[in-house]
């Protein structure tokens, strides 16, 4: 059973990693061919059985997960209703979170003036003063309105302007599409403030409703109570499930320190409250003979540990992670109520088959890999052994056994792991899990402040501690994600070094995981040079490599107060690709869509030097690094690559902060590459007044996203460019590129590339020539653009 369980689950793995969903007709062929040769192989030793079943298994995993997604991906909106006005009416589900300028929200929806999903991410902004010229701003610009108090299950009527899921496309990015797949969330958009907003029922009310809107009230009762407090939203975390009112430097403590885990509720706050639970009952039940006779204490034990882990996770609001922790303790429960004694492989196998069968999008989660590799890691170190460790020797050893297990995935799926995630967790597990969510959860029960208060100072002590911790400059592990045949050998070296003591040669299992901590990505050769154009939106940033140096061009927009694209996208990507250190960052011009994600890049890697014309109090002043403007004539050299700088000329102050941007030209012998910023027709006449043969490029990072103020028809004449790069977002409210330019591009004998429904475009500027690749064309999955 559980090879066959594991061979389901690659099927499933499989089919997540297509780039389209074979037919029905197809998937129908290939079980049946499948199950005919199980049947045929039936008759065969037990080998040849047992390897007909895994056939059959893999054949099944594969035809769920494909049959799911079909079915999901069929409740979609059609792409011509996209951007346009849409009456929607509706009930709220899950919990409003507060976003930046407004609130975000789960829609159910119930009628519709258009074919609409039946669940869609929807925002709701209030007024902000408008962006600077030049800026550009998000979608939901200029149509904002003021922002109601929304609670869960609340009817309203809404008029909407939505759009199919899509998100940003990086290398080491996060895929925001696969996300909202598994959510069932089939369309995002926001709510139009010039159109009819009636909320017309305060509560439709349905059991889930119910259950939310409890989370909602405990939620504001908490932040009532402690609403000054630094560490209020870590103790909703804990009662409810909502994040949101964590801070990012409380994240990123957590993350160095590798204890996120106890501000989520999943398997380790779900388990603790079972057994807790469970253990308490069980010792009353043992205490009534009449009871004990009619039903044993274990299995009282067990029914009631079961029920305070479904009750705590509905009160989390049931969401995906929460859902596998609760399956696999499920698992455990029946096949104690069911008297089972089974193996502890057994039953991980049975709690993977259910979690799988659910939701066969796990396979997507790096929690789900996590987890189950905890698990596995804990039965290995533990059970099993005759004569293993006692007491709190097994705490020790089984959180070094998970600390090593998980560094192979840590590395493949965040390029990083905590180096003091022993010594962060042996004193936050016990603080959180025996002192902190007990006095959480006394609070939902006895509205007593005090509770609370203490709860919150025993937080405040773990934080001190854990922001000591990470501070220390060896706090974290970084490199690139290492190659598949690496991480194998890694997790056996792992395999090998967690067997019992006496097993000789146990230690070699370091010299296994030596390749994958010492791996880096292969850089450019001298003389060659890399160009990264990033997917960050509606802006532009972009990373040069050479041999031994690193340049950034720009850094993306800022998306809201406390989020950016250095954040979200320019530090996974230097991550993934083993960059820590920048030899130079160029800033084009002081508008937010290419500045915005400046400060956030600051704080995550080294940067040696800055080119950029700020104005005094920008925040990139503030740093070590005084930024000196680009003037053209400016060049250096790195390793055999030859940079200029062409614009804006010594003395020149054009009159629109556009035409102020610095355009690098980036030539090698294998060709060259022109980044214009955002310059406009004023400074493309400048350009070819100056310099126009150095214009020459054979890929250009077209002006200003494509828009008409830029690439005239003589600037486009002496580019000559051979590859041309729109760096746009999706829907974008400027409507960049503007038809016009896109088509006098293409008509000089450029190739058009778009960051929004390509993603991040790669240029390999070799001895041989120039290559261009896009992320969705290296690795498309099913769920793109759909």
């Amino acid at each position: 059973m559980r090879t066959s369980i594991i061979a389901f689950a690659l099927g499933v793995w499989l089919c997540q990693g297509l780039p389209e969903l074979p037919g029905t007709a197809w998937l129908l062929a290939l079980l049946v061919a499948s199950g005919a040769v199980a049947a045929a192989l039936w008759r065969a030793d037990a080998r040849t059985q047992l390897a007909g079943m895994c056939l059959l298994a893999l054949a099944a995993g594969f035809v769920w997960s494909a049959a799911r997604a079909q079915w999901r991906l069929t409740d979609e909106l059609p792409m011509t209703w996209e951007g346009r006005d849409v009456v929607v009416t509706g009930i709220i589900d899950e919990l409003p979170r507060t976003v930046g300028r407004g609130v975000r929200f789960v829609l159910r929806v119930e009628s519709a003036s258009a074919p609409v999903p039946q669940r869609m991410l929807l925002s709701w902004y209030r007024p902000r003063a408008h962006a600077g010229a030049g800026a550009d701003a998000d979608e939901d610009a200029g149509d904002e309105g003021q922002v109601p108090s929304l609670r869960p299950g609340e009817r309203w009527k809404l008029t909407l302007r939505l759009k199919r899921p899509h998100g940003l496309a990086n290398p080491g990015g996060f895929d925001y599409e696969a996300w909202l797949l598994e959510r069932g969330l089939r369309a995002t958009g926001h709510v139009r403030a010039k159109g009819e907003n009636i909320l017309l029922d305060p509560l439709v009310a349905d059991p889930m409703i119910l259950v939310h809107r409890l989370r909602d009230s405990v939620r504001a009762r908490f932040l009532a109570t402690l609403p000054a407090a630094e560490y209020a939203g870590v103790l909703v975390a804990l009662a409810v499930g909502d994040q949101n009112a964590i801070t990012q430097a409380q994240w990123t403590v957590f993350r160095k320190t590798a204890v996120a885990h106890l501000v989520s509720i999943s398997g380790l706050h779900v388990s603790m409250i079972a057994l807790v639970v469970g253990g308490v009952a069980g010792w009353g039940w043992r205490r009534i003979p009449p009871l004990t006779l009619r039903f044993p204490a274990r299995k009282a034990a067990a029914l009631a540990g079961l029920a305070a882990a479904t009750a705590y996770s509905l009160l989390a609001g049931l969401g995906i992670p929460t859902q596998r922790s609760l399956l696999m303790l499920s698992v455990v429960a029946v096949a104690l109520l069911l008297g089972r004694e089974s193996a502890g492989s057994r039953v991980i196998a049975l709690a993977l088959f259910s979690v799988l069968v659910v939701d066969p999008w796990a396979v997507l989660s790096a929690g789900f890999w996590l987890s189950f590799g905890a698990v596995a890691a804990i039965m290995y170190v533990v059970g099993g052994r005759t004569g293993g460790v006692q007491g709190w020797r097994v705490a020790v050893t089984t959180q070094l056994a998970i600390t090593l297990a998980t560094v192979p995935a840590l590395l493949v799926l965040f390029n990083a792991f905590s180096l003091l995630s022993p010594f962060a967790n042996a004193f936050a597990i016990p603080l959180v899990s025996f002192l902190i969510t007990p006095l959480v959860l006394a609070a939902i029960v006895l509205p007593f402040p005090p509770l609370l208060e203490l709860a919150h100072w025993l937080t405040g002590l773990m934080m001190v501690a854990l922001e000591w911790l990470a501070d220390m400059p060896f706090a974290m592990w970084q490199q690139a994600a290492p190659p598949p045949l690496l991480a194998l050998a890694g997790i056996a070296g792992v395999l090998w070094l967690l067997l019992p003591r006496g097993t000789p040669a146990r230690h070699a299992g370091v010299l296994a995981m030596l390749p994958m901590l010492a791996w880096s990505p292969p850089r450019p050769a001298p003389g060659e040079f890399r160009l990264t154009v990033l997917d960050v939106g509606n802006g532009m940033a972009a990373h040069l490599q050479t041999a031994r140096h690193d340049l950034m061009y720009d850094t993306g927009p800022a998306y809201g107060p406390d989020v950016d694209a250095g954040e979200r996208v320019l530090l996974p990507y230097l991550g993934a690709v083993g960059v820590r250190r920048l030899d130079r960052l160029v800033i084009s011009h002081d508008d937010l869509d290419h500045t915005g994600g400046a400060a956030s890049l600051a704080e995550g890697v080294e940067i040696v030097d800055i080119r950029a014309d700020l104005p005094p109090g920008h925040r990139l002043r503030a740093g070590r690094i005084a930024p000196v403007s680009c003037v053209a004539g400016e060049r250096w050299r790195w390793d055999g690559v030859d940079f200029e700088v062409l614009h804006p000329a010594a003395g020149e102050n054009p009159r629109r902060d556009n035409d102020k941007s610095c355009v690098l030209r980036i030539a090698a012998p294998g060709g060259s590459v022109l980044l214009a910023g955002d310059i406009e027709t004023a400074a493309e006449r400048s350009l070819l007044a100056r310099s126009a043969r150095a214009l020459a490029s054979d890929v250009v990072l077209v002006p200003h996203h494509g828009s008409r103020s830029s690439s005239s028809a003589a600037f486009i004449a002496a580019v000559e460019a051979q590859t041309a790069i729109f760096t746009v977002g999706y829907l974008n409210p400027f409507r960049h590129p503007h038809p016009a330019v896109w088509a006098r591009w293409s008509a000089s004998g450029a190739r058009n590339w778009r960051t929004d429904s390509q993603g991040a475009i790669r240029v390999d500027v070799r001895d041989g020539g120039v290559s261009v690749e896009a992320q969705r064309l290296i690795a498309p999955r099913y769920w793109h653009g759909r």
